[in-house]
């Protein structure tokens, strides 16, 4: 009589369940690396499309000498808030263009972002491209 086991247990580490966790953990870290946002200012760009609406613009550009224009006439940086709730008081629909000389100091392009943000105006800063 022969009473050797039939099921006999193999030795080898069988690998692909192990390659199935690791694959698993790489989607969950790609997956929730792009969920983390980096503490940035909301800044609403223009969309891109077939059809464009212009609602039209307002720009506000700083030189690099610090002087503040508004549609291309210059402006005190005091009066330069009085002057947006103005023409942003009879269309809010426009569009607040920031465009600032590459050697002005950045306070001074924060400066107009902070007063478009206190008065809830939507502003695109406009940059070079490549």
């Amino acid at each position: 009589m022969n009473f050797r086991g039939r099921n006999k247990v193999d030795p080898n580490f069988n690998m692909s369940s192990m390659t199935d966790i690791v694959f698993l953990l790489l989607i969950f870290f790609m997956l929730s690396s792009t969920l983390v946002t980096v503490n940035a200012i909301d800044v609403l760009l223009p969309k891109a499309g077939g059809k464009t609406e212009n609602k039209g613009t307002v720009a506000v550009s700083i030189s690099k000498e610090a002087v503040f224009y508004l549609d291309g006439k210059e402006v005190s940086s005091d009066s330069l808030e009085l002057l947006l709730k103005n023409v942003f008081s009879e269309n809010s629909e426009q569009t607040l263009v920031i465009r600032g000389d590459q050697e002005v100091s950045y306070n001074k392009i924060m400066f107009v972002i902070d007063i478009a943000n206190r008065n809830k105006i939507k502003m695109i800063l406009a940059v070079k491209g490549i």
